[in-house]
C-alpha cells in the first residue's frame, strides 16, 4: 500500500487522525462516553452488591451532594462548609411542601432545586467578597445562622425532633401514576436515574466554556480578571448549580427516612460532604460516588463495632491526604497506570489523550 493508502487507513482508524479520530474522541468524551457507561454498571450492580437498597440509595443521595462539593472545591477552589444549609434547606422545603400544600414529587424536588439555587446564590454573594480562610469562615458562619434559625423555627421545622412522617408520593405526572416509590427498590432506581442524569450534567457543565473558566479563576484568579473575565459572578453561578443539587439530594434524603432531622442542617453534615469530597478525590467526579460510597459503608460497618467508630474514620482520613492526594480515584488511577499502561478517562470524565486533569490550588 502506498503512503496515500496509509493516510486514508489512518484517517479511518479510530485511533488516526482526521474525522475518524474525531468522532472516536467524541465517542469517548461525549455526555454518554467516558466513564457514563461505567457509573450505568456500577448504578445497575450496586443493589446486589450492598446488603440494601436502602444503603445503596443513601450513597447515591449523598454523591449527589458530593459532586455538589466538588464542582465548588475541586474545580472552583472554593472549600465551602455550608453545604448542610442547602442539604437541610432541601429537606424541610421539599417536605412542607408535600405535608402543607398537598404537592406531588416532583412539584415538591423542583421547590427543593429552585430554593437551592437561590439561597445558593445568595449566600455566595456574601462569602465570595472574600478569600482564603475569611471566605471559609463565611460560609461556617452562615451555615450556624440556618441551623439556629432551623431550631427556633420549631412549628415549621420541629426543632430538635424533626419533621416527622415525610411521605414519599408516587411519581406522577399530569395526574397520571407513572410509578409507585413505596418499595426501596423502585426508589432506588428512581434516585440512580436522577444520579446519572446529574453527572451527566455536571460533566457537561465541566466541559463547558463556563467550566473552563471556572477552572481557570481557581487556577490564577488575577489573569483571569486580567482577561476580563467577572470571577466573581462566575463563582457566585458555581455557588448555585451547588445549592440546587445539594438542596435536591437533601429532598430525597428527607424522603428515603421519611423523616428530616434537625442533623441536617448542622455543620457536621457539612463537614460529612466536605470529607466524602476529599476522600473519593477533588476534582474527579468519579470520586465523589467512591467517596460516598467508602463513608457509608465503612460508617455503617464501624458503628457495629466500636460507638466511637468517627475516631477510627478520621485515622483513615489522615491516611488518604497524607498517602492519596488524588484520594480514592487518584489511588485507581495510579495503579490503571501502573499495571494496565494508562486510564480510559481523566478524573474529571474527559478523554485520557488530553492529560490528566489540573490540581485544586493547595
Amino acid at each position: 500500500m502506498d503512503a496515500n493508502g496509509q493516510a486514508r487507513a489512518a484517517r479511518h482508524a479510530p485511533g488516526g487522525s482526521g474525522q475518524g479520530r474525531d468522532l472516536f474522541a467524541s465517542l469517548r468524551s461525549g455526555p454518554f462516553g467516558g466513564p457514563t457507561p461505567a457509573v450505568a454498571v456500577l448504578l445497575v450492580l450496586m443493589p446486589f452488591a450492598l446488603p440494601s437498597s436502602t444503603m445503596a440509595t443513601e450513597i447515591l443521595i449523598f454523591a449527589t451532594a458530593t459532586l455538589a462539593c466538588n464542582l465548588l472545591l475541586g474545580y472552583g477552589g472554593l472549600l465551602s462548609f455550608g453545604q448542610a444549609i442547602f442539604f437541610g434547606s432541601g429537606a424541610y422545603l421539599s417536605s412542607l411542601t408535600m405535608m402543607r400544600l398537598g404537592a406531588g414529587l416532583l412539584p415538591a424536588l423542583l421547590v427543593a432545586v429552585v430554593a437551592g439555587a437561590v439561597s445558593a446564590a445568595l449566600v455566595g454573594a456574601l462569602s465570595v467578597r472574600r478569600t482564603g480562610i475569611y471566605f471559609v469562615m463565611m460560609t461556617l458562619a452562615f451555615n450556624q445562622t440556618a441551623y439556629f434559625i432551623a431550631y427556633t423555627l420549631s412549628d415549621w421545622t420541629g426543632g430538635d425532633n424533626g419533621l416527622l412522617d415525610v411521605p414519599r408520593p408516587p411519581l406522577a405526572l399530569f395526574g397520571v401514576t407513572l410509578a409507585d416509590l413505596s418499595s426501596a427498590t423502585a426508589y432506588y432506581v428512581f434516585t440512580a436515574v436522577i444520579f446519572l442524569l446529574i453527572f451527566i450534567a455536571v460533566r457537561r457543565v465541566i466541559a463547558s466554556p463556563f467550566g473552563s473558566t471556572l477552572i481557570a479563576v481557581r487556577e490564577n484568579e488575577a489573569r483571569a480578571l486580567a482577561l476580563g473575565y467577572d470571577t466573581r459572578n462566575f463563582k457566585i453561578a458555581a455557588f448555585a448549580v451547588s445549592g440546587a443539587m445539594t438542596s435536591l439530594s437533601g429532598a430525597l434524603y428527607a424522603m428515603l427516612l421519611n423523616f428530616a432531622p434537625l442533623e441536617n442542617i448542622q455543620l457536621s453534615m457539612s463537614e460529612n460532604i466536605v470529607i466524602m469530597t476529599v476522600i473519593g478525590g477533588t476534582g474527579s467526579l468519579l470520586g465523589s460516588l467512591l467517596g460516598a460510597g467508602a463513608w457509608v459503608i465503612v460508617s455503617d460497618m464501624l458503628a457495629e463495632i466500636w460507638p466511637r467508630w468517627l475516631i477510627l474514620t478520621g485515622g483513615a482520613l489522615i491516611l488518604i491526604v497524607l498517602f492519596l492526594r488524588g484520594g480514592l480515584w487518584g489511588g485507581v488511577e495510579s495503579l490503571m497506570r501502573r499495571f494496565g499502561g494508562g486510564v480510559p478517562y481523566a478524573a474529571d470524565g474527559a478523554s485520557d489523550a488530553a492529560g490528566p486533569p489540573a490540581q485544586p490550588v493547595e
